[in-house]
């Protein structure tokens, strides 16, 4: 299969990458450390650590993980913010020789105990806010060590433990809990489990690059959320691509340990991780925002310093440009506006770029792919409406129903092939059976086409088609062209049943425009769409049901009576 996109590429892009430079992620996390010692790796509520305390933290959590006789590629859970520990944390399982199981903090207890009993995790990280959570089920998982992180554990002497006190007794988000220690469970805290640490010798990681580093769990908003098996290949492959698509841009900064990427996505999700190595990769540095739901706090933290690189949501994008200060931001550092984890909106690109003065950058990817999988060339000028390119050492074909490659300018199921892709989900031989082309490639769910230069634009999921009269809508399609409507912030489209034509398209409409009436909208929608694909029902909300990183859960939507 001739690989189109290539002619595309810009400059200086290689076309493929070599993750056998390392043994292990592990090898590139320490050899990161070492070459980078000195500079600063993240700043959190004005606190920094170095790549050099990030080095020996992470040696003395891995240690004292060891210490604990935990089985060779044993399952460690995180469930951790943004926040100092994760970083820690995350480098001192992968050192250790175990497998990281990244949880959502804000999960409920069914969720987790879900996640926690599939991967089989023997020991979790956790920050004591979400401990209320872990108390409830434990007893049902095989979790039998237990480190309990504190908000104040890394950010300084003085700071750090009045930050804790104002957690815990002003603020009030610590709730009580109780942490059974039946069955030999023991639970320390993380600074105890680094002191303990520091007495121990890390021993060097036995992993090699086919063991597993991550188990990602995906897919929780259609089901059960299955763990995607991502092997140390993967990931330095995906750190290796986002190197070699980003260096055009962010090599304008020079030195790249002066370069400053934000953090807001959260780091167990794959989009801002992937990101997370990248700039451990680069030796740069990362500003954590704790909360980016609270975006006056977020807006100030963003004019303390310049920032050269900050991957979003579209629906966070949107977010701050709601913001009144956000506009006198000094933005002239910002190279690169990396948009992911859902698709895109125009006018939310169109305002970013009026706003800021810098291009946002659509990717795609999935957890199964180690986040991204195409991207726009970061030296575009203008929003391009695709999902760009396959990154370096990517295959990507768009196939029909039984597996064969499709035509360009067919529409069919996008599927990716490359040394970033998983190796299948965990424990889940029937799923696996289905995920896979015979030739290799992963079905992704995603339906799109592919033009004569190699760029790809989604045209939706297959589960989110809505059904009009036998004609196929996408809702991607109506929102991105709701979107740009005058007053319209936000919005949402999904099938509701029709007796008369199989399903009617409804939308849920976020306005700033307090005069903005439904039938304006629908009249703008008569200007723009075809008669099917004209919305039936109008409905004005003030918010839309989202994922912890900002996906629009049409699900919710389609619940509502």
């Amino acid at each position: 299969m001739e690989k189109i996109w290539l002619k595309s590429y810009p400059p200086g892009v290689p076309h493929d990458v070599q993750p056998e430079q390392y043994r292990s992620v592990a090898h590139l996390l320490e050899e990161s450390f070492r070459k980078h010692a000195s500079s600063p790796f993240s700043v959190c509520m004005d606190q920094w650590m170095s790549y050099g305390e990030l080095d020996r933290l992470s040696a003395a959590l891995g240690a004292y993980l060891q210490g604990l006789g935990l089985e060779s590629g044993a399952r460690v859970a995180i469930m951790l913010p943004n926040v100092p520990q994760f970083g820690v944390t995350m480098a001192a399982v992968l050192r250790a020789g175990y497998t990281c199981v990244n949880v959502n903090p804000l999960y409920t207890a069914r969720e987790l105990e879900h996640q926690l009993k599939d991967s089989g995790a023997t020991a979790i990280v956790i920050l004591e806010n979400f401990a209320h959570t872990l108390s409830e089920i434990v007893e049902h998982t095989a979790v039998q060590h237990v480190v309990m992180a504190s908000m104040g554990d890394l950010l300084g002497h003085v700071y750090g433990p009045w930050i804790t006190f104002a957690v815990r007794h002003l603020a009030k988000m610590v709730p009580a809990y109780e942490l059974p220690l039946s069955n030999g469970r023991k639970v320390v805290t993380f600074k105890k489990a680094l002191a303990q640490g520091e007495r121990r010798t890390l021993a060097p990681s036995q992993a090699t690059l086919d063991s597993t580093a991550f188990l990602q769990y995906t897919g929780g908003t259609t089901g059960l959320s299955k763990g995607a098996v991502l092997t140390h290949r993967n990931i330095v492959a995906a750190t290796l691509q986002a190197e070699a698509w980003f260096t055009p841009a962010l090599s304008k900064v020079g030195d790249l340990s002066k370069a400053n990427s934000i953090a807001a996505l959260p780091l167990y999700h794959i989009f801002a991780l992937t990101l997370c190595l990248l700039a451990i990769r680069q030796g740069s540095s990362l500003t954590l925002i704790p909360n980016p739901r609270d975006i006056p706090k977020f807006v100030e933290v963003l004019k303390k310093r310049p920032f050269h690189m900050l991957p979003a949501v579209n629906t966070l994008f949107n977010a701050l440009l709601q913001n009144p200060q956000f506009k006198s931001i000094d933005f002239s550092h910002l190279w690169v506006s990396q948009a992911g984890g859902m698709a895109a909106s125009e006018g939310t690109a169109k305002q970013w770029q009026k706003v800021t003065g810098s291009t946002m950058i659509e990717g795609w990817g999935m957890s199964e792919t180690c986040a991204i999988g195409t991207n726009n060339p970061v030296t575009n000028s203008a929003f391009s409406g695709t999902i760009g390119l396959p990154l370096p050492g990517i295959d990507i074909a768009i196939k029909d129903d039984a597996g064969n490659n499709l035509p360009l300018g067919e529409s069919g199921e996008i599927c990716i092939r490359g040394p970033n892709v998983m190796t299948g989900y965990y424990n889940q031989p029937a799923e696996n059976a289905l995920a896979f082309t015979a030739d290799g490639f992963m079905r992704t769910g995603d339906i799109g086409i592919m033009d004569a230069q190699g760029y790809t634009r989604i045209i939706d999921r297959k589960k989110d088609m809505i059904l009009v009269s036998g004609f196929n809508v996408f809702p991607n399609e109506l929102e991105q062209v709701i979107s740009l409507c005058p007053g319209v912030v936000e919005c949402a489209a999904i099938g509701i049943p029709d007796a008369m034509q199989g399903e009617s398209i409804k939308v849920f409409v976020i306005k700033n425009d307090p005069a903005l009436t439904e039938d304006e909208v629908a009249n703008y929608c008569h200007a723009n769409l075809t008669g099917y694909k004209r919305p039936k029902y109008i409905e004005f909300r003030d918010e839309l049901p989202k994922s912890n990183v900002g996906k629009i859960l049409r699900r919710e939507l389609r619940s509502t009576p």
